[in-house]
């Protein structure tokens, strides 16, 4: 299982906790969690990546083991930390203002 951390919007729009465990077949990719999730959590479809274009959001951002992977190909595989649950994928709302 897959561990994922949500952002405190996107957990109470999928009324869900701070954590959710999701299953990806296969090579885990930031696409392959990404798909699990909206899957699991049809709400949050768009509100991480552009439903049309697949691309993320600007004003998110995603991390694991204490890298952004926020600029990283969605299909490259995650750290093997995160595919044995020992570390979570971060889904982290940036802030932005002036």
């Amino acid at each position: 299982m897959i561990r994922v951390v949500l952002p405190p919007h996107l957990r109470t729009l999928a009324a869900t906790g701070r954590e959710v465990q999701v299953e990806v077949a296969g090579t885990v990719t930031q696409r392959g969690v990404l798909d699990a999730v909206e899957e699991r959590y049809p709400m949050l479809r768009g509100t991480m990546r552009d439903r049309r274009t697949g691309q993320r959001r600007p004003l998110v951002r995603f991390f694991a083991c204490e890298e952004d992977l926020s600029n990283e190909s969605p299909d490259a595989p995650l750290p093997d930390r995160v595919v044995t649950g020992e570390e979570p994928f971060l889904v982290v709302g940036a802030m932005a203002g002036g």
